[in-house]
């Protein structure tokens, strides 16, 4: 008798496969220019200046969801209100593609009627739509953008105001236009989760405009990427690192269960600096407990409502629910079902503490108890 393989079922593939081969496509993963949106760290754009091997494929699926979210409604506002949206802009050094340009009255009348937006805005504008988790929402309404997102937007309108847009197949007739007065700039958040908006502006600031020009200039003139600081705390304590295609060249790999940053520590005068940092953070820590533990206290009455620059709300004070046990056990003999009897551990060490008997213990395979930190004041020399 002969026997036949059998073929196990093919695997479904995964949506996320093609995702991130359609994202590797996109002209802007292919970009080797340094872009706008590259200034995040100025050793990350170092690398790309230096076209350094891409040592890290991050994984790319909560950015992939923000393009498809930030694709469809651009494209829904161009065809609902006209507006100027992924508008490249470029000189000599940097390439970028500004989300939204809102044109002024006298800007839009230069155009042909069939490119004019629905509504011109008061003043030319620049705007950046960026979306965000729910986890950082909060952040996001009280502190707006980072100081790489503003650098980001100010490159942007820096790029209208002194060059205009780029001479390219789609926008030549916006190319003609020639350099742009942008006076505002705006960010556009929109939560990936609730889908709720907010919206802070600013006036464009050219001092903080040639201030980001500057932070350029001093990548270029970098001799190597390593010459660059880096911006972010790395692997592990910073998403920004963990998903960089430069990890590996700017983080060398440590062994396993070893933080990266290990690597900051050459010397003793390195290894007393982090102490003095772990005890300066240790005592904010402390000092921000109290003050929140103090205003906590002082806000126990207080009703919900809008105080200040901050709106108190108040969760939770419901009736806290746990198992009744006496009542499951009856549900178990009601059903013939087996009560179980297992030892309850915690209640035994009890009893051998309370009876002055040693507890006995193993040790556990393989486990090892957390490695904690201890730092007190050194002691004077002697």
């Amino acid at each position: 008798m002969t026997t036949q393989a059998i073929t196990p079922p093919r695997q479904p593939v995964s949506i996320w496969d093609a995702a991130h081969a359609a994202d590797a496509r996109r002209p802007r993963s292919r970009q080797r220019q340094l872009g706008a949106s590259d200034t995040i760290c100025s050793r990350r754009a170092a690398y790309i200046l230096h076209n350094a091997e891409r040592t890290h494929s991050a994984d790319m699926r909560a950015a992939i969801l923000g393009t498809y979210i930030h694709q469809g409604l651009l494209e829904d506002v161009r065809r609902e209100y006209g507006w100027l949206i992924e508008r490249t802009v470029t000189d000599d050094v940097l390439r970028g593609h500004i989300d939204v340009v809102q044109l002024d009255e006298a800007t839009s009348a230069r155009l042909p009627k069939r490119h004019r937006p629905a509504q011109p805005a008061d003043v030319m504008t620049v705007e950046d739509v960026k979306t965000k988790s729910g986890r950082i929402w909060d952040r996001v309404v009280r502190y707006g953008p980072t100081a790489a997102e503003m650098r980001q937007v100010l490159l942007y309108a820096d790029l209208l105001r002194t060059t205009g847009f780029a001479d390219v197949p789609g926008q030549r007739y916006l190319h003609r236009l020639g350099p742009i007065d942008v006076q505002r700039i705006r960010f556009r958040f929109v939560c990936r989760d609730t889908g709720e908006e907010h919206l802070q502006e600013f006036d464009f600031d050219p001092w903080l405009a040639s201030e980001a020009r500057w932070w350029v200039e001093r990548v270029r003139e970098a001799s190597s990427p390593e010459e660059l600081p880096r911006d972010h705390d790395g692997p592990g304590l910073s998403v920004i690192c963990d998903n960089c295609p430069f990890r590996e060249a700017c983080w060398p790999v440590v062994p396993p269960g070893v933080p990266a940053q290990t690597i900051l520590i050459r010397d003793d005068a390195d290894r007393a600096q982090a102490l003095a940092d772990y005890v300066r953070g240790h005592e904010l820590y402390r000092e921000g407990k109290r003050l929140k533990e103090k205003a906590r206290a002082m806000l126990a009455d207080s009703p919900e409502g809008r105080y200040g620059d901050n709106e108190l709300g108040w969760s939770g004070g419901n009736p806290k629910q746990e198992v009744d046990v006496p009542a499951m056990v009856e549900k178990f003999e009601d059903a013939d079902l087996v009560v179980p009897m297992l030892p309850d551990t915690q209640a035994m060490v009890d009893v051998l503490r309370r009876a002055g008997m040693t507890v006995p213990m193993r040790t556990a395979a393989g486990q090892k108890t957390p490695r904690t930190i201890k730092i007190s004041p050194a002691r004077p020399n002697a």
